[in-house]
């Protein structure tokens, strides 16, 4: 009896063990991790402004949605990239099940203005914050020096040859404040040229400032500008060169061949073969809207150019293009230095990735195309005994939109010419015109693919027929043609622009999304992701599209392309 007594105690000790010993196990397996399925730094809210050199204390609020209700730990210190001196930090909490929003304390002095970003990722997800840091308001811009003789000019000027371009003039101990376009310097020794100072906002520390250098020097030899900029005085000088014999007194497609001609006698025999190709459609189709530099291009990187070649091919590229502000050369460089602004947080973006091509051999006689672009910049140019026989493909984007600052130079913003001049056309339209022209499809990118060598025009218009519509409107529509027609050199250009207009009355406008657009309102179009508009003639095709910014989140950017029906690739 006490044996089995005995026996009895012993089981239930052991069954109460491994009662205990079970729900220990059960207890220490782990708790869940906290997590979600989407984080949206896009839609995120800051509880105080941020200013360049300002000791900055705030939190950022950024919604999630698919919270499963555990709690998580503060996290570690994120440091910002693009302005840097900013570091975000998450505060501990629980989720909530379902929607809901994180804190992130930041904290730090921001060195410079522009956009501070903090790579984020939390419960299985990523996206950028990005934190505005204004310009310092109040004072006087300031440098404790400023260099002259280590200015680099856009391009090289030649004796009665018009020239517009950029000095960019290097300072040491930039205060970081904000200042103003200055006035006209004239030019002395040789005559004729005018800098004038950018507005922008200073580095603090070491930046550049932007002279906005234009006219016609009257004889070759030295231009100097006395100019005085925070506090310091230097003079600023550019070297104007003699007339070229064989190239300073032609004009045209003469004038074309003959740069071209130079800045290949600027190339070793290896250069000479990787940017002269044969005129093929396959040759000519090599273009794209992607940062994927020679794999899907033709032709010479710039980085891979001595500063005398790129000099060279940059005198080719505005001989063929359009000299007005905002149009032809000049917004090919701001779109070039758009992407080396991008190179700074992003890799793969960068001026130096831009191309020049010639398909077939620059002649006077013959049939070539000149080739020239990047990332966000294709022109395609077909020549054939001295005249231009097609203008097209053309495309044209930007990301960031609107004003940026790259390297001490402020840019106004590449494509906003073309922005507005479409937002003018659709805002004049009425409420029934907008009705007709409205398309119930929507548009991540252009029809016409940028670089797509199997995409086919519609057969069909759709949309409202310029013809119905206002004279107002009808020429709304032909000054939007205009932006990118205006892209090519000013002879090209009127004759390209004529024949669209003679097509005018059979061309069709179409638009799609633009959900918070209202008739007479130009600025309400064109301002979300999917928003789009096509002008489509007898041979003109123009598509606008704005799309989600790929590098800075949380701000659209614009896609454009330029095709012409009847002479695309002609002849290939």
């Amino acid at each position: 009896m006490k044996q089995k007594l005995l026996f009895l105690f012993v089981s239930a000790l052991l069954t109460s063990a491994v009662f205990i010993a079970c729900k220990k196990d059960k207890s220490g397996s782990g708790t869940t991790a906290a997590s979600i399925s989407a984080l949206n730094c896009s839609s995120a809210t800051f509880s105080a402004a941020a200013t360049i050199n300002v000791a900055y204390s705030g939190t950022a609020t950024v919604p999630y949605t698919g919270g499963n209700g555990v709690a998580y730990s503060a996290g570690a210190g994120i440091s910002s990239t693009g302005v840097s001196g900013l570091t975000a930090t998450l505060s501990a909490g629980t989720l909530a099940s379902g929607a809901g929003n994180l804190s992130y304390a930041i904290s730090g002095t921001p060195t410079t203005s522009g956009t501070a970003s903090f790579a984020l990722s939390f419960g299985g997800q990523t996206c950028t914050l990005t934190l505005t840091v204004n310009a310092a308001t109040g004072g006087t811009a300031t440098v404790t020096a400023l260099t002259c003789a280590s200015t680099t000019f856009s391009s090289s000027a030649t004796i009665n040859v018009a020239y517009t371009g950029t000095g960019l003039v290097p300072y040491t101990g930039g205060n970081g404040l904000a200042y103003s376009a200055g006035a006209a310097i004239s030019s002395t020794g040789v005559t004729g040229l005018t800098a004038t100072l950018a507005a922008g906002t200073l580095a603090s520390g070491a930046g550049n400032i932007t002279y906005n250098i234009t006219g016609t020097p009257t004889s070759s030899g030295t231009a100097s500008f006395a100019i005085t900029f925070g506090g310091q005085s230097c003079t600023l000088a550019l070297t104007v060169n003699t007339a070229s014999a064989s190239c300073a007194s032609q004009t045209g497609v003469a004038k074309i061949v003959c740069l071209a001609n130079e800045f290949l006698a600027t190339l070793t025999t290896t250069q000479q073969a990787s940017v002269v190709l044969t005129l093929n459609l396959t040759n000519a189709k090599r273009w794209s809207n992607l940062p994927c530099g020679l794999s899907c291009r033709n032709g010479l990187l710039f980085s891979s150019l001595t500063t005398a070649q790129q000099t060279a091919a940059i005198a080719v590229i505005q001989a063929a293009s359009g000299t007005t502000t905002g149009n032809g050369y000049d917004e090919f460089n701001q779109i070039r230095k758009a992407d080396s602004y991008l190179g700074q947080t992003a890799s793969g973006y960068s001026e130096g990735n831009y191309v020049i091509a010639f398909l077939g051999t620059p002649s006077t006689t013959g049939k070539w195309m000149l080739q020239f672009g990047g990332h966000h910049y294709a022109q395609n140019i077909t020549y054939n005994n001295s005249q231009v026989i097609s203008i097209t493909p053309l495309h044209e984007a930007v990301e960031p939109k609107g004003s940026f600052t790259y390297s001490g130079t402020t840019y106004s913003g590449p494509i906003e010419s073309e922005h507005n001049a479409m937002q003018q056309m659709l805002g004049s339209f009425t409420s029934t015109e907008l009705t007709s022209a409205k398309l119930s499809t929507t548009f991540s990118d252009c029809l016409m693919v940028p670089g797509s060598t199997t995409n086919t025009f519609p057969t069909t218009k759709q949309g409202i027929k310029v013809s119905t519509l206002s004279s107002t409107a009808q020429a709304k529509v032909l000054a939007a043609i205009a932006e990118w027609v205006n892209d090519l050199d000013a002879t090209t250009a009127a004759t390209y622009l004529a024949t669209y207009q003679s097509e005018l009355a059979n061309t069709y406008v179409c638009y799609a999304s633009n959900t918070s657009a209202t008739a007479g309102n130009a600025s309400s179009f064109l301002t979300a992701n999917t928003d789009y508009v096509r002008i489509d003639g007898p041979s003109c095709w123009i598509e606008f599209v704005c799309q989600s910014g790929v590098v800075i989140t949380g701000q659209i950017h614009y896609h454009t392309v330029m095709r012409d029906q009847a002479r695309d690739y002609i002849g290939l």
